[in-house]
């Protein structure tokens, strides 16, 4: 059993909690998860109740309170803030694409159609592969998620305009990748992050199909009622349904 002691620990209030996840990434000791929308405190013994959290929620939803607490932990906190960081894909050589961003497009009008390409890409976040796609990203938030197959915005000519736009993208392979390991991924993105719907962007190849049962089971063992999709890319690059 774990003892407490009275103790500066922060406070969350939910009613002004949005959701936003700005607090997560500062919070270096990786107490602070967006679960079911709102930030949430995972451990009392990864809070050392210094409050640099504060400063990075607008709505000013973070307090610091004294009350009975378990006692910070410095070695499980190390451990568990080692392991945040290798869920999130940080890689030694700084690779931009694995660390997350949000950013903002400009309105791009039209398809991608034949000889006519968009004006500019309209992807609106980093990372993309689902490997490297915490939980807590703020941009999947109350979003709508495409989780694609690696060969369909390569087999699709519209795949920018019809798919990524207004969406949160997450790719995989079902065939070349860790498959238990994405589901894991999968079913805590969908039990922690407030997805709003999910759309699987497949391939016509039986491997592909993976996808869809890898998405089927990540909702069953979310525990959510998330709306579920699943669109078919042709071989030849059409839309099948």
């Amino acid at each position: 059993m774990k003892i407490k002691t009275l103790r500066k620990i922060v406070k969350i209030d939910e009613e002004k909690c949005d959701g936003c996840g700005l607090c997560v990434p500062g919070c270096v000791e990786g107490a602070l998860q967006i679960i079911d929308g709102k930030a949430k405190l995972v451990s009392e013994t990864y809070c050392d109740g210094l409050g640099a959290c504060l400063g990075e929620c607008p709505q000013g939803a973070i307090t610091i309170e004294e009350r009975e607490a378990e006692e910070f932990d410095e070695e499980a906190t190390k451990y568990h803030s080692e392991q945040e960081k290798g869920d999130t894909g940080e890689l030694p050589c700084g690779c931009p694409s694995a660390a997350v961003r949000q950013f903002a497009r400009q309105e791009v009008t039209g398809a991608f159609r034949g000889d006519e390409p968009p004006e500019q890409s309209v992807l609106r976040h980093w990372p993309v592969q689902l490997s490297l796609v915490p939980p807590s990203a703020p941009f999947l938030h109350g979003a709508d998620v495409i989780l694609a197959a690696d060969c369909a915005p390569f087999a699709y000519a519209g795949f920018h305009h019809d798919f990524i736009k207004d969406h949160a993208l997450l790719v995989a392979c079902p065939k070349l990748d860790d498959f238990p390991a994405h589901l894991r991924k999968l079913t805590d993105i969908l039990s922690q992050s407030g997805v709003n719907s999910l759309t699987v962007v497949r391939v016509e190849v039986p491997c592909c199909a993976g996808l869809v049962q890898m998405a089927k089971q990540a909702i069953q063992l979310s525990g959510k009622d998330i709306p579920f999709k699943e669109v078919v890319i042709g071989i030849n690059g059409e839309l099948k349904s």
